[in-house]
């Protein structure tokens, strides 16, 4: 692998050796700064489709793909469509959850509280900003995307101060923003994280409906993938891995309980057979080079041959947003 890939990938290593031999058609979902295609391209993958709903992103890749000729395929979308940008059965898919470092690292595009820039947080081209929720949504709409989102206990009191700060002027910098919510918390003990990070969190999940897609994205992946064919995915929060580890569970298989009043539920085909019981972590060596895998969780399982089936986001702990809320119009 070349060292001019801005980023590293987090859990290669143990993707590779998990999901050996690498060999067919691989696609890799969150192609970011195409870390993992190289690596399934290097490892022995017949070709890879690289898909990613940043144009940056495969732009980039025409820095790196000329050596792998036809065996990359680029696609701009989202991975909850992945089986249609696919075409074609899959081998193995691979997701990364987290947002790239090269988008952190661009203070332009408005997701990290460390480099001041405008605050947009999308993750693609097009749709709605950070800055347009922030001043367009209403107080209870935005305490409910800073708790359900982030896990924010103070997230009434951050909402209502942004609301506040807002009528003075719009919120339009991520520096300003993160003053904000620092604001309403207490000052940081050495080692905790920056007060901001859980709103930044939320606030990015919201504006790029990351769990509706990591929903969609598990269920197209389901229907793309052959039997034998190797479902892998990098999450780095508490409510991502939530969210995969139920996903998994629930295509393996069983039956509904049951009593003397209720009979149990017919039993659900196996879908998927894990490859990883529990979660894989980074080990001290890939930590010592790669601080970002620190809160990485990765889950392998293996398609069978029982047909797709429907997928219950309730279900699975996906977070939603109570139906109450609504947008304000106007600032």
């Amino acid at each position: 692998m070349s060292n001019e890939a801005p980023h590293v990938p987090v859990l290669l290593a143990p993707i590779l050796s998990l999901c050996a031999p690498i060999r067919g058609v691989w696609l890799d979902g969150t192609l970011g700064a195409g870390g993992y295609a190289r690596g399934l391209l290097d490892a022995g993958a017949d070709r890879v489709i690289g898909v990613d709903r940043d144009p940056s992103a495969l732009a980039l890749a025409e820095a790196w793909r000329a050596p792998y000729g036809d065996r990359v395929r680029l696609v701009q979308g989202t991975f909850s469509a992945l089986d249609d940008h696919a075409g074609e059965a899959l081998d193995g898919v691979v997701l990364d959850l987290g947002v790239s470092s090269m988008q952190l690292d661009q203070a332009e595009r408005g997701f990290s509280f460390l480099r001041d820039g405008p605050l947009d947080m999308r993750m693609g081209d097009s749709g709605e900003s950070a800055a347009d929720l922030v001043n367009d949504g209403d107080e209870g709409l935005l305490a409910d995307i800073l708790y359900h989102y982030g896990e924010e206990r103070a997230a009434r009191r951050i909402a209502r101060a942004i609301v506040a700060e807002r009528l003075k002027a719009p919120i339009e910098t991520t520096a300003r923003l993160a003053a904000i919510v620092a604001g309403c918390l207490p000052r940081p003990k050495p080692g905790q994280s920056h007060p901001a990070t859980r709103s930044f969190q939320a606030l990015r999940i919201a504006v790029n409906t990351e769990f509706e897609e990591l929903v969609a994205g598990l269920s197209a992946a389901e229907r793309a993938l052959k039997p034998g064919g190797l479902l892998a995915v990098v999450s780095f929060h508490s409510l991502e891995d939530r969210i995969v580890k139920r996903y998994f569970a629930s295509r393996a298989g069983g039956e509904g309980a049951g009593n003397r009043h209720s009979p149990g539920l017919s039993a659900e085909p196996v879908r998927f057979e894990p490859v990883t019981r529990k979660p894989v972590a980074a080990d001290d060596a890939e930590l010592a080079v790669n601080p970002r895998a620190r809160s990485a969780l990765l889950r392998i399982g293996r398609r069978t041959a029982a047909p797709a089936g429907p997928v219950d986001a309730a279900s699975l702990g996906a977070p939603g947003l109570p139906t109450r809320t609504h947008r304000r119009k106007g600032r």
